[in-house]
């Protein structure tokens, strides 16, 4: 993939959840439309950290899934969740800048221990792992939203809610 069309497509796609992010009611962060489901919160927080791993796609040549938590405490706050959003956005943007070609083409390994989970160049890890994971839960975000009766702010073009239906 051309570093420019991944850079544009992220940037859009940043901008997206960012705008979701931005339009959750705190009180409801610790909702959850099923038991087996994550609150709000903790899905939100999900979204936010995804930041990350696209962080670690770009910079590492992979990650070990058994050498990290399985789960993140959720951020207490929309404020909170935008502020961490935020900054990961910016560091983000620092190392898009500073990665070539070069690194993009290289293979970046999921694993769990002694499991290769998957090996492939760091630009589709990233567009995979990072960028379609996020738009994945993103998504779940705004059926939260729906289930909550709150107005689901538009991604890809107006809502029914901002188009008054």
């Amino acid at each position: 993939m051309n570093k420019t069309l991944l850079v544009g497509d992220a940037m859009q796609e940043w901008t997206g959840t960012r705008r979701l992010l931005a339009s959750l009611p705190d009180e409801h962060l610790n909702w959850r439309p099923h038991t087996k489901s994550y609150t709000l919160g903790e899905l939100a927080t999900h979204v936010v950290n995804l930041i990350n791993w696209q962080l670690v796609i770009l910079r590492d040549p992979g990650l070990d899934l058994a050498t990290v938590p399985s789960h993140r405490e959720a951020l207490a706050s929309r404020q909170a969740l935008l502020d961490e959003f935020d900054a990961n956005i910016q560091e983000l943007k620092r190392t898009l800048d500073a990665t070539d070609e070069v690194v993009l083409a290289s293979n970046w390994t999921l694993r769990h221990g002694g499991t290769v989970m998957g090996v492939q160049p760091k630009a589709s890890a990233f567009r995979t792992m990072g960028m379609s994971h996020m738009i994945h839960h993103r998504a779940q975000l705004g059926m939260y939203l729906r289930l909550l009766d709150q107005p689901v702010p538009g991604v890809y073009g107006p809502t029914a809610d901002e188009l008054g239906k």
